[in-house]
């Protein structure tokens, strides 16, 4: 692929993401996201042969800058396990407390719509979710290695932290205030240092 090739198709996905974070994946047209984006129709066409297989291609750039932002503050060996995830967490706090009314998290934002509007769509959410759910996972692993995380099933407390997660971003966005987020960020807390 050349440069302009590239540039052009993660234009359209990134000025798609800004519009369908705020709107939702079903109430935006292709026209808006063209109009936005400066792209004439047979563009769009050009990268993604339908709006659904661009609704899987948004989802999976954004677990990719998701999963690369992850492994990178992961990869702290500076601090102890507990400490990179508890910043992870505090990380969510502090991006989406303040503004739970415009949180930028598709999985939030489109796990319920397109869960049952499109298969291909709800399996790369689904498919994203799990990766971050095992990178949870493998910190409170060397969490328990480094004696900073008590004993804990590393699978089942990511799996329960990660929806928990999730949850308090969705009542953070109805209720639009972080307490939600502050209250799950501290069981997780109790949690991991229990």
């Amino acid at each position: 692929m050349n440069t302009r090739h590239d540039n052009t198709r993660q234009h359209i996905l990134d000025t798609g993401h800004r519009i369908i974070v705020g709107k939702g994946f079903s109430s935006v047209g292709l026209n808006e996201i063209l109009s936005s984006a400066g792209v004439p129709k047979g563009s769009f066409y050009h990268y993604f042969p339908s709006k659904e297989q661009f609704g899987q291609a948004l989802l999976q750039d954004y677990f990719d800058h998701y999963l690369a932002m992850l492994d990178a503050a992961f990869a702290d060996e500076s601090l102890t396990a507990n400490q990179r995830l508890m910043r992870y967490w505090q990380g969510w706090v502090d991006g989406q407390g303040a503004r739970c009314n415009e949180a930028k998290c598709l999985v939030v934002k489109l796990g319920g719509e397109v869960a049952d509007l499109s298969e291909p769509m709800r399996m790369t959410l689904r498919d994203g979710t799990e990766q971050i759910v095992q990178r949870i996972a493998r910190q409170i692993e060397l969490g328990i290695q480094d004696g900073s995380i008590p004993e804990l099933d590393p699978k089942a407390t990511a799996h329960m932290l990660y929806p928990l997660w999730l949850g308090a971003s969705l009542l953070g966005k109805l209720n639009r205030n972080p307490e939600a987020l502050n209250n799950a960020l501290a069981f997780t807390r109790q949690i991991l240092t229990s």
